[in-house]
């Protein structure tokens, strides 16, 4: 990813009419964009900090970039690591997410590992990017001296897509036996089968200017091929939701998949897993990767902070 460079926004396409060149091409564009310095005052400025860096990750079968947040002059003791997984499906690149990612690389302290999972295309359905989320986390707690990890203090942090991802790695590390100690969820996009649609906030906020149904729709097409088992990645219809790590939903009122998050929050405090639901009233979708227009980003940054210092630290039982 090319970063440090000026670079103009590409023309909204028509999202339901793209062919995969034209999907690519505008993929390649926005990206340029979200990691240019031109976007920073939107996207908001790193925490100067932190020490931030590309490397990738050897993987089963492929190399993995993912983007490296750490808090300067802290190699002396092993740090809790959170695992976080930007938004955007077909879309996205981890430099947008710089602001929240660095911010908690230096305040909780930890090593804050963004991943830049395959995005959704043709070829490359939901699934890859799911098995890039899970394969992150369990290479790091597999590998954790190289990287100054506390292999025992480990959070999933995910937002939109990445909520649906990280979800679904607290999922199977449950059943890996794994240790986690938190997920944090925010705006999550928590169920690609047919019925995704079929929520009162999708209705209400159809066509937000940060997210609307014909991106929604272009994701279920490129996420769930024809073929794929839907449920199997919907965390929302997941058939045991006890025994996870406790978790913190973010929900912007303004979002068409507002009622996702609510619906999951619901679903594992039936469970029995402990969970925190909190709405920010007025923000749209994604608003916590704009700080520059959405002034909410910053209580919802906070209370991320505290519930990840709270879950992580190293002295609780």
């Amino acid at each position: 990813m090319t970063e440090g460079t000026t670079a103009q926004r590409p023309p909204e396409p028509d999202w339901l009419a793209m062919t995969t060149e034209q999907l690519l091409a505008y993929r390649d564009a926005e990206n340029r964009f979200r990691a240019s310095d031109a976007v920073r005052a939107i996207t908001g400025e790193p925490d100067p900090d932190a020490v931030i860096e590309w490397r990738n990750l050897a993987l089963p079968g492929r190399e993995l970039p993912v983007r490296v947040h750490r808090p300067a002059g802290r190699a002396d003791t092993a740090l809790p690591l959170v695992v976080h997984v930007h938004g955007g499906g077909f879309v996205g690149t981890a430099v947008q997410s710089d602001w929240v990612t660095s911010h908690l690389a230096v305040r909780l302290p930890a090593v804050v590992v963004s991943v830049e999972h395959r995005l959704l295309a043709p070829g490359h359905p939901l699934a890859d990017a799911v098995d890039d989320g899970w394969d992150t986390l369990r290479h790091l707690v597999g590998d954790a001296g190289p990287w100054g990890i506390d292999p025992a203090r480990a959070a999933v942090f995910g937002e939109s897509c990445g909520g649906l991802i990280s979800a679904l790695a607290a999922i199977r590390a449950r059943e890996a036996g794994l240790p986690l100690r938190a997920q944090v969820l925010v705006n999550p996009a928590v169920e690609v089968t047919p019925t995704m649609f079929d929520h009162a906030s999708v209705t209400e906020y159809a066509h937000t200017p940060t997210l609307g149904l014909p991106v929604l729709q272009l994701f279920r097409r490129l996420a769930v091929p024809p073929g794929t088992d839907a449920h199997g990645l919907s965390p929302l219809h997941a058939g045991n939701l006890g025994g996870l790590a406790p978790a913190l939903v973010v929900v912007p009122t303004h979002d068409p998949v507002a009622d996702h998050g609510r619906r999951y929050a619901e679903r594992l405090a039936a469970a029995g897993t402990p969970v925190r639901l909190t709405e920010y009233p007025g923000a749209g979708h994604a608003f916590l990767s704009t700080p520059g227009l959405a002034p909410q980003a910053e209580a919802a940054r906070a209370e991320i902070l505290e519930f990840l210092r709270t879950s992580l630290a190293a002295d609780r039982t």
